[in-house]
């Protein structure tokens, strides 16, 4: 379009607008609680919440101490180790016969490959514009069944660990110290005749290459000692004791009574 102004000809560019836009964000009051801007509002309230739990963590650090457990003993046969809590749930799922043995890649690999994959596509899998829960109930309902696994086998490996070798393998009572042997300690005739046990409790159960048991009356109960003995626990084999119904009882009275 040309407009004539006298001895000069102005010409416009079409492809110019005349309009002027200023770059700010546009106005997200007709979408209410659907969208909003990216800057400041939603990077802000990021920070916050990302300040908020970093806060909350260091003050827990400081508050606290790490629970550590007790000092590797080389000696010590029946320890048996336990993954960190938040690797709990896949150690438990290597214990079911189709996630361990021949399908072990699928243990280690294809369910957790899948579980994490799906997560990682959900933008894709779900692209709905609908953002309550109760209207995605596929999506919904994976994460619920995702979460609920999770804690259900952290939950099973603890228990199951703490039925088989008891607290103290990574339990309440691992940060308590082994109990020192005592020297002067003499064991008695019952015990001195089970040539089996000294070899990993010692002569006068000061503990070898199995724990101390000078005050193992305080720990087990009778009839726990005695399931120990018979069925064996952790890296205890069942069947060490040598003897006649008799003498087990009379072993398992003994060490008993040793509190």
């Amino acid at each position: 379009m040309a407009k004539h102004d006298k001895d000069a000809t102005f010409v416009g560019d079409s492809r110019v607008s005349a309009k002027r836009i200023p770059n700010i964000s546009p106005s997200y009051s007709d979408f209410p609680g659907k969208s909003e801007a990216f800057w400041p509002n939603f990077l802000l309230k990021e920070w916050m919440v990302a300040a908020v739990g970093l806060i909350a963590f260091l003050v827990l650090t400081v508050s606290h101490e790490s629970p550590l457990t007790a000092k590797a003993n080389p000696n010590d046969t029946s320890f048996v180790p336990l993954p960190d809590w938040y690797f709990l749930f896949l150690y438990q799922l290597l214990k079911y016969p189709w996630a361990a043995g021949d399908y072990v890649i699928l243990g280690i690999l294809g369910i957790p490959g899948v579980a994490f994959g799906a997560m990682v596509l959900v933008p894709w899998l779900d692209a709905g514009k609908e953002r309550r829960p109760l209207k995605r109930p596929v999506t919904t309902g994976l994460m619920m069944l995702s979460l609920f696994s999770i804690f259900f086998l952290t939950w099973a490996a603890h228990d199951e660990h703490v039925k088989k070798h008891g607290a103290s393998h990574g339990g309440a009572g691992a940060n308590a110290p082994a109990a020192a042997a005592d020297p002067n300690f003499k064991a008695g005739d019952i015990w001195t005749a089970q040539a089996s046990c000294q070899g990993c409790h010692g002569k006068n159960l000061e503990g070898t290459a199995g724990p101390n048991l000078q005050k193992v009356g305080e720990k087990y109960k009778p009839e726990e000692i005695k399931e120990i003995i018979t069925k064996g626990k952790g890296s205890m084999p069942p069947g060490m004791f040598k003897g006649s119904d008799e003498d087990l009882n009379k072993l398992v009275e003994y060490l008993a009574s040793l509190k």
